[in-house]
């Protein structure tokens, strides 16, 4: 532990220019755009900051001492890197001649605070119903979805609902870099690995998952389904690992389902397209909406509930929760919250029959008769 942080304090050394910002807790990312264009976001939103490197190879000489200390590399041939930091932070480079601003960072600061659900809804990202009933999925066992943009929180969702599952399971958590930090007593995590300067070595998420299956799993969470790994995450939820859950970069539910089937076709090709489309719509019970809005706050959009397909080949998504309309007030922050929709969800006797304290009633859309 005492290692990790002098590594962290070295990488904060590395990038002197900003080292206050990345000190300040109100600060939850930095964004470099060449040595003289900084930009931080703080409560959401994105301010231009006056800081500055002294020139191009100053900056380029921090990038490359952080790639490093990590035991990452980035050349002319690499011109990409994607890591996680010590203190768990992750920063992405990209650099000339891709990058036409200069070196191009990001850094995604980590937070050591941890929120429950209690937190969430006090920050006004979700409803109280709207908590209890992911809750109950996840005592349930439902198989879930979480989807959202780039910053919208899905990970910080994804970690909280992991920490509701009920004790007494083993948890697999898959991960390119780890960022889920959850609060279980028997969980195992598991991270990406790069190929070597010769090409070899790679341990993909789709490796991972294989191995996963093998290693006596109740329940897998892949932080972000980005690439062929989702058939074999269908698949494992298909063949009895209930409770699984994964990340998906999507602007909609709709959207959600239909990129992950893209994402799946690209594992297999001898599955035929209605095949598919029925694992998928099978696997999936739910999908969480989260976005980003904008006042800078993030809010659990909407909680649907996936009904297999319609006749014409589309999925049937059911929200069960949504977003009411969001009135703007005069300090710019939004007004409203999530509300049933006034739909029962397919398994209402499932929560029934385990006497969980969520009668229909919960459901009922505001105003309705």
């Amino acid at each position: 532990m005492a290692e990790e942080s002098v590594s962290s304090q070295a990488v904060r050394n590395f990038l002197g220019p900003i080292k206050d910002l990345w000190d300040d807790p109100s600060v939850s990312e930095i964004l470099i755009n060449g040595p003289n264009d900084i930009f931080i976001e703080r409560g959401g939103k994105l301010h231009k900051t006056d800081k500055k490197f002294p020139d191009e190879d100053a900056l380029r000489a921090a990038v490359n001492n952080i790639a490093q200390s990590v035991g990452r590399r980035i050349t002319f041939e690499e011109p990409r890197l994607d890591a996680r930091l010590p203190d768990g932070s992750r920063v992405a480079v990209v650099i000339p001649p891709c990058a036409r601003n200069g070196t191009t960072v990001s850094i995604r600061k980590f937070t050591q605070t941890k929120i429950s659900f209690k937190d969430y809804i006090a920050m006004g990202s979700i409803s109280a119903d709207g908590a209890q009933f992911l809750d109950i999925c996840m005592f349930l066992g439902k198989n879930l979805l979480v989807s959202g943009g780039t910053g919208s929180g899905k990970t910080t969702l994804l970690s909280l609902l992991c920490s509701r599952i009920p004790r007494g399971q083993r948890v697999i958590v898959i991960e390119d870099s780890s960022e889920l930090k959850i609060n279980y007593e028997h969980v195992v995590f598991f991270e990406t690995k790069q190929s070597d300067s010769l090409g070899k070595g790679e341990v993909s998420i789709r490796d991972l998952l294989k191995s996963s299956l093998r290693l006596r799993p109740d329940r897998i969470i892949v932080g972000e389904v980005r690439s062929a790994e989702a058939l074999e995450l269908i698949n494992a939820m298909n063949t009895g690992h209930k409770g699984c859950m994964g990340t998906v970069h999507a602007n909609s539910p709709e959207d959600a389902i239909v990129r992950l089937e893209a994402l799946a076709a690209g594992g297999d090709g001898k599955l035929s397209e209605r095949a598919l489309q029925y694992q998928v719509s099978a696997a999936i019970d739910l999908i969480v909406q989260i976005s980003r809005y904008s006042d800078g706050s993030r809010r659990v959009g909407a909680i649907s509930e996936v009904l297999g397909q319609n006749k014409d080949g589309t999925y049937n998504i059911r929200p069960i929760f949504q977003m009411s309309r969001l009135v703007k007030r005069p300090d710019g922050k939004l007004d409203g919250q999530m509300e049933p929709s006034g739909e029962l969800p397919s398994f209402m006797q499932e929560i029934l029959d385990n006497n969980l304290p969520f009668p229909a009633s919960k459901f009922t859309k505001p105003g309705a008769a």
